[in-house]
C-alpha cells in the first residue's frame, strides 16, 4: 500500500478519464505559504525592486488588505512598475525563486493527489490568482499541464505595465474553469476543486466534488454546513514547537552515542568497533526522537554482499542517519569539504574516517578518493551519493562517475539505494526534522568485476534507469 492510500482513496474510487477535471489553487494548497512573498523578497534582496516599486507594492497591499481596491486594482498598481522589463527577466526570476525557495515548500500530500489524479488520467490544472512566473515552474515540476493564472500584457517581449482581464480571482477562477472544460471536454460536475480560501467559492460551487484543503476559517465553516469533506496538511510551513523539541532531542542524542560508542571502543580497543556503535546507536535515536519512520524493501540485499559501494539518491541532510541506521557497521562515507566546516558533524565525520572531497577541484577530489577506494580494500563498505549534491525536489540528477570508479577499482559490487521520500522529513535547506514514513528501496548488488571503462557511461545509465523506474520516472 502507498504512503498516501487513505488520502487518496476516493480518487482512485472515483471516475476515470481525462473528462474529469482535477484543479488545484497554488498558495496554501498545493505550496505551504505564498508564492508572491517569495517572489517579492527574492527580488528586493536581489536588488532588482526599485524604491518605486516598492511603495507602489506597499500601497496596493495595503489597500487590497484593506478592502478599499478589488483584486484587479491590486494587480495593476503592484506591475506596473513592470512597464519596459522585458519578460525574460521575470521568468528568470520565477525559475530562480522556485529552486530557492517554492520547491521545498510543496507539501508531500499534495504531491501524492496530483499524482493520483494523473494516474486516474484525469486532466490536472492549476487554476491560481497568480502570475504565471509564479505557478509555471511548480506545474513543470510536477507534471501539471494546464495553468490558468493572471496574466500581465505582453508586446514584443515586453510588458506594457497593464494586467489582462478577466483577472483569475474569484468569479475569474471560475469563468476560467469553463473555458477549461469547455476547450478540453472537461465534465464539471464530476470534477474535483482544491482550495484553501472562501474567496475561491464560485469555483468550488462550480465543480461537483469541492476539497477544501488547509482552509481558512470562513472556509471552514462554509465546508461543515456543506458538508464537504475538509482535510488540513502540517508537513510544510512553520514547524510546531513539537517538532522543533524532537529536532533539538536528534542533535542532544549525537552526546551518548558518542559516549556509548567510545565505552565500546575501550572495550574492545577497537575504533573500528567506537565508529560502529555510535553510527548504530546514533541513528536508531535520531530516527525515532524524530518520528521517522523508515520502512525498506529489499532489505536483504544491504547484506548479501560486504564490502560493497552502496550508493543513494541524495534529497535530504537525513540521507546520511538512514544510511547509518540501514547498514549498521563497518562503513564509511564520502562527503563535501564544506562539511568540515561545521562545528558538531566536521569532527564526528572525520573521526568516522569519512573522505572528503573538494568539488571545485576535480582533480583533487579524484586523488581525495584514494582512502576510500583502500576503506574498501580492508573491508570497509563505502556510502556515497552518485548525484554529489542534494536535491530541492524529489527530481533524481545526473550520476557522477567517482562511485563507480571506487567500486571497480576495489573490485567490490554497486548496491543500489533508492530514497522515494525523505524530503517529506528533511527539505533541502531545512533545520527541523519533521515526523514522516520514509521508503528506502535497495535492489540487488551488482557485480562490476567484469565492467571496463570505455563501458562504464552505459552501466551507470542502466542503474540510473532502475531508480527512474523505482521513482516513477522524475529525472532532473
Amino acid at each position: 500500500m502507498s504512503l498516501h492510500a487513505r488520502l487518496t482513496e476516493d480518487i482512485r474510487k472515483g471516475p476515470s478519464g481525462p473528462t474529469v477535471g482535477a484543479l488545484f489553487d497554488l498558495d496554501q494548497t498545493l505550496l505551504a505559504g505564498f508564492s508572491a512573498t517569495a517572489f517579492i523578497r527574492e527580488r528586493l534582496v536581489s536588488g532588482r525592486m526599485s524604491p518605486r516599486e516598492i511603495g507602489e507594492s506597499l500601497v496596493g497591499s495595503l489597500s487590497f488588505a484593506t478592502g478599499r481596491m478589488g483584486f484587479s486594482g491590486f494587480m495593476a498598481a503592484t506591475t506596473a512598475a513592470y512597464r519596459g522589463l522585458a519578460e525574460t527577466v521575470m521568468q528568470e526570476i520565477g525559475e530562480e525563486v522556485f529552486e530557492k525557495h517554492l520547491a521545498t515548500q510543496i507539501y508531500p500530500e499534495s504531491r501524492a493527489l496530483v499524482r493520483a489524479h494523473q494516474e486516474m488520467g484525469h486532466t490536472v490544472a492549476i487554476i491560481s490568482s497568480a502570475t504565471p512566473y509564479q505557478a509555471e515552474p511548480l506545474a513543470r515540476e510536477m507534471g501539471i499541464q494546464h495553468v490558468l493564472c493572471t496574466r500581465l500584457e505582453v508586446e514584443d517581449g515586453i510588458f506594457t505595465g497593464r494586467v489582462l482581464h478577466p483577472t483569475c480571482y474569484g468569479e475569474g477562477k471560475a469563468v476560467a474553469a469553463r473555458e477549461l472544460a469547455a476547450e478540453h471536454g472537461l465534465d464539471l460536475d464530476e470534477s474535483y476543486f482544491y482550495s484553501d480560501s472562501h474567496e475561491d467559492l464560485p469555483l468550488l460551487e462550480a465543480v461537483g466534488r469541492p476539497r477544501p484543503l488547509n482552509p481558512n476559517r470562513s472556509l471552514l465553516q462554509i465546508a461543515k454546513e456543506r458538508k464537504w469533506p475538509v482535510r488540513s496538511f502540517h508537513s510544510r510551513g512553520a514547524p510546531s514547537l513539537g517538532d522543533v523539541a524532537r529536532t533539538a532531542m536528534v542533535y542532544g542524542s549525537l552526546v551518548p552515542s558518542l559516549w556509548a560508542g567510545a565505552a565500546a571502543g575501550l572495550v574492545n580497543a577497537s575504533r573500528r568497533e567506537a565508529v560502529n556503535m555510535a553510527g548504530a546507536v546514533w541513528s536508531d535515536l535520531a530516527t525515532s526522537l524524530a518520528g521517522v519512520d523508515l520502512r525498506v524493501e529489499g532489505e536483504e540485499h544491504l547484506w548479501s554482499h560486504r564490502p560493497a559501494v552502496f550508493i543513494f539518491n541524495h534529497q535530504s541532510a537525513l540521507d546520511a542517519v538512514l544510511m547509518m541506521k540501514m547498514l549498521r557497521r563497518d562503513l564509511t562515507g564520502v562527503g563535501k569539504k564544506e562539511i568540515l566546516r561545521n562545528p558538531i558533524f566536521g569532527p564526528v565525520f572525520s573521526a568516522a574516517g569519512v573522505v572528503f572531497v573538494d568539488r571545485a577541484d576535480t582533480g583533487k577530489a579524484i586523488e581525495a578518493l584514494e582512502p576510500a577506494v583502500e576503506a574498501l580494500r580492508q573491508g570497509r563498505s563505502l556510502a556515497i551519493a552518485p548525484e554529489g549534491t542534494r536535491s530541492p525536489t524529489p527530481r533524481l540528477g545526473r550520476f557522477k562517475k567517482g562511485a563507480f570508479h571506487m567500486a571497480m577499482q576495489a573490485g567490490v559490487p554497486i548496491v543500489p539505494v533508492v530514497f522515494r521520500n525523505v524530503l517529506d522529513a528533511l527539505p533541502k535547506d531545512a533545520v527541523v526534522v519533521r515526523p514522516a514514513t520514509v521508503e528506502a528501496v535497495v535492489l540487488p548488488p551488482i557485480e562490476t568485476s567484469d565492467w571496463r571503462v570505455e563501458n562504464l557511461d552505459a552501466e551507470i545509465q542502466a542503474i540510473r534507469n532502475r531508480y527512474l523506474e523505482v521513482l516513477g520516472g522524475k529525472s532532473g
